[in-house]
């Protein structure tokens, strides 16, 4: 359903699970978020990298985000380019259609059968070369490009925290298993 195929094919079907499964405006940063964020501000952090679409590090304050599989809150006219957020998304019914225009309003979100945005794969990847420390988190290291960008640090301080086991999990310097809002729940100072 997430398809681009799909979305192409059979938009009223694809919004109406998209606005009912994959969004969540009242959802608000965990633990997780709001350490990130912290440590950003103090810098401690440079970057967070994430697959997740929700928009919810930048709630918590992070700066450097970069979003692999884009975010539900940016969406833009297919014809014109033009730029809605995401309430557009949500007052509207049926399949979102540009003011100005009349073309369909897309989730900027990579949807199956698309590619990633290379400028922010390439960024990751940098951001990942210059880390003296490395936190994977919340993700299971088997969804591809994704989890091979781990392949790119280069130290020894990689830390993998996750609810379950990845295949990932022999060459962490630091191995902590849960969910990661529970574990950055419990960091101190």
């Amino acid at each position: 359903i997430v398809s681009h195929t799909f979305y192409t094919k059979r938009p009223e079907e694809f919004f109406a699970f998209y606005r009912e499964k994959m969004l969540y405006p009242k959802a608000k940063p965990n633990a997780a978020h709001r350490k990130l964020a912290e440590w950003e501000k103090e810098g401690r952090l440079k970057a967070v990298i994430t697959q997740n679409i929700d928009g919810l590090h930048q709630d918590a304050g992070s700066k450097e985000v970069l979003e692999l599989h884009g975010s539900v809150r940016r969406n833009y006219c297919e014809k014109c380019g033009k730029f809605f957020d995401l309430d557009y998304i949500l007052q509207t019914k049926g399949v979102p259609h540009c003011d100005a225009c009349g073309g369909r309003v897309k989730p900027d979100v990579v949807l199956y059968e698309e590619g990633l945005d290379m400028s922010i794969v390439n960024r990751a990847v940098e951001w990942i070369r210059q880390a003296d420390m490395l936190i994977v988190g919340g993700t299971s290291l088997s969804v591809y490009p994704a989890a091979g960008l781990i392949d790119y640090y280069t130290g020894n301080r990689l830390v993998v925290v996750n609810k379950s086991a990845t295949p990932r999990d022999r060459e962490a310097d630091l191995l902590v298993q849960g969910a990661i809002g529970e574990i950055f729940s419990q960091l101190g100072e």
